[in-house]
């Protein structure tokens, strides 16, 4: 899109009505009823200085002149003057409910469609966005996006207002309707000129918005961290400063708008003085009668207000204009190919395969991972090992189908998969909500699932066993037992491939020792592939696949590559030595 000092205002014009189409388009039911009462309002208003005209001219100006007035024109006057109120408050309900109820679809809509990709773009994906930029053009830009919505039917009951009070002034007096129409290109200017120099402010004060949130999701993540470090005042100027770069581009915007909204007063006001001056002499020379001059003044004072409201309604349009821009850019973005379909189903017997798979990240200059050729029989339970950075985790990745590789190719088992973090994710409800998970479960299947993850006990334990609430990330529960509830949402799927990712780290060896036992035993058909860095856990495997710089440089059982693998053996030797020290 053109940058907003750019673009001519021809252009923005069009990308401003492209901008409302579009929002109609989406719920155009309320927005049909919401038109329509704004007509019968402007129509209303409109004939109510008709009704004022009449009135003057034959109740109050014969009241004076004759001393005395018929109670027919009184009751006349006073059906026409509460008649047309009434259609009028009519117009002002339905106009006003509907179009709020079609501005909150439009903003539901938009939610939902953000919401909608973000869920199906690829994990790859989300690693390149900050995920609080995200949530702020789900949340804080959607409703900024709609805010010039709902004004619109309103201001169609203005613009159909000037149409025909400018028929009606005309062929009331030609002089005052030319003083009165004066207002409108006047408006229209200064709309023109405010727009075109706040669009850009709004745009990076949009920007920016999105950037300071990432950085509060980044604090509210690591508060752990930031508590543990004593780094809460460096964080509070972090954000702190983050919040000053919103606020400058804000600053200068709204300086514009008061600028605005100040001739949005000024001009209607001085056009009012003049139609009373050259109204006033037209009476005086009997060119218009005093209820023809009323009613001009009447219906010119009733058609400042919306003046000035369609004023700021399209003072919203640039704020708006910026938003919507930011949730197209995430809407529109096509998404990016499923790793999972680069992925095919292995022949009987086999659990996973690896031949020739290479991996890289998106503008790295070397290889992650590979390249890798390996078997892995079905049922079988193998241990990645390598040192830090040797790709273990990505190789884990490529396998649960989160990222597709650069290069060869990968089959697994047929069957669910499964894969178990070492930061245990939990929601924040119940026990059985994290091992549901969405699904519908028996409570025999969940305990099983507990018992294998020696889970059972603790949850048993616990005030309201499977319906406890655990708080946000699980965080009424120590790590060991988030880790061993997660572990039992993915064992609860009766797997085909499960992998995980150091996931028994917390646990202590026998309690560990007694999990591998249980999916040995329950679940002899997964296959199994887990990140280890502990010697006791890489014993309890059938076979170790030994990574390192992205190499697999070792594939065999832990007492050979013990005895063949110098590398292999020096890790678990430190492995073993950190044990020993940290006892």
């Amino acid at each position: 899109m053109p940058d907003a000092t750019t673009v001519s205002s021809t252009s923005r014009a069009r990308a401003n009505w492209r901008l409302i189409r579009s929002m109609l388009a989406l719920h155009p039911r309320p927005f049909v009823i919401a038109f329509s009462g704004a007509a019968v309002f402007a129509l209303a208003t409109v004939a109510s200085s008709f009704a004022i005209r009449w009135v003057i001219d034959n109740v109050i100006v014969v009241r004076f002149d004759a001393g005395e007035v018929t109670s027919g024109a009184v009751m006349t006057g006073f059906g026409l003057i509460i008649g047309i109120g009434l259609i009028r408050a009519v117009g002002v309900v339905f106009r006003r409910a509907f179009a709020s109820i079609g501005m909150w679809r439009v903003a539901q809509t938009y939610t939902n469609q953000v919401i909608d990709k973000l869920v199906t773009q690829p994990l790859g994906w989300h690693r390149r966005h900050a995920n609080g930029d995200l949530v702020a053009r789900a949340g804080v830009d959607t409703e900024a996006a709609v805010s010039v919505i709902a004004p619109i039917p309103f201001a169609s009951s203005t613009v159909l207002m000037i149409f025909v009070s400018t028929i009606w002034l005309f062929l009331t007096d030609v002089p005052l309707g030319l003083v009165a129409i004066v207002v409108f290109p006047l408006l229209v200017a200064t709309n023109v000129v405010y727009e075109r120099a706040v669009a850009v402010h709004f745009t990076d004060a949009q920007d920016r918005l999105g950037t300071f949130s990432a950085g509060v999701h980044e604090s509210f993540e690591g508060i752990q961290l930031i508590k543990s470090y004593g780094a809460e005042e460096r964080e509070t100027q972090r954000l702190t400063a983050l919040a000053g770069d919103v606020l400058t581009p804000r600053v200068r915007a709204i300086r514009m708008r008061s600028w605005f909204e100040a001739l949005l007063e000024l001009i209607p006001t001085l056009t009012n003085i003049a139609l009373v001056v050259i109204g006033a002499l037209r009476v005086n020379t009997g060119d218009v009668t005093i209820g023809e001059f009323s009613s001009v003044i009447f219906l010119f004072t009733l058609l400042v207000l919306p003046l000035r409201l369609i004023g700021y309604a399209l003072s919203e349009l640039p704020r708006s204009m910026a938003a919507w821009t930011r949730i197209q850019a995430v809407v529109t973005e096509p998404v990016e190919p499923d790793p999972v379909r680069g992925i095919t189903i292995a022949e009987p017997g086999i659990g996973v395969r690896f031949d020739d798979v290479v991996f890289r990240h998106a503008g790295a200059e070397t290889d992650a991972v590979g390249p890798v050729s390996v078997t892995l029989p079905s049922g079988s339970i193998t241990a990645l090992v390598g040192p830090t950075g040797a790709g273990k985790s990505t190789m884990a990745d490529l396998a649960a189908g989160l990222v597709a590789p650069t290069s060869g190719a990968i089959a697994i088992t047929d069957g669910p998969r499964s894969i178990v973090f070492q930061e245990a994710f939990l929601l924040a409800g119940t026990v059985r909500d994290n091992i549901e998970f969405g699904d519908q479960l028996d409570d025999d299947e969940i305990w099983e699932a507990l018992r294998l993850a020696a889970a059972e006990a603790f949850v048993g334990g616990l005030p309201a066993q499977l319906d406890t609430v655990v708080g946000e990330r699980g965080v009424s529960l120590s790590g060991g037992q988030r880790q061993r509830v997660a572990l039992a949402r993915a064992l609860v799927r009766r797997p085909s491939l499960l992998i995980l990712d150091d996931t028994t780290s917390a646990l202590d060896p026998a309690t560990e020792s007694t999990v591998l036992d249980n999916m040995r035993t329950a679940l002899a058909s997964t296959t199994v592939l887990l990140i280890a860095s502990r010697p006791s856990t890489i014993a309890l495997a059938d076979d170790v696949v030994f990574l390192s710089a992205g190499a697999m440089t070792g594939h065999g059982t832990h007492d050979e590559l013990l005895r063949t693998h110098a590398e292999y053996r020096q890790l678990v030797e430190a492995f073993e030595a950190d044990r020993e020290g940290a006892r």
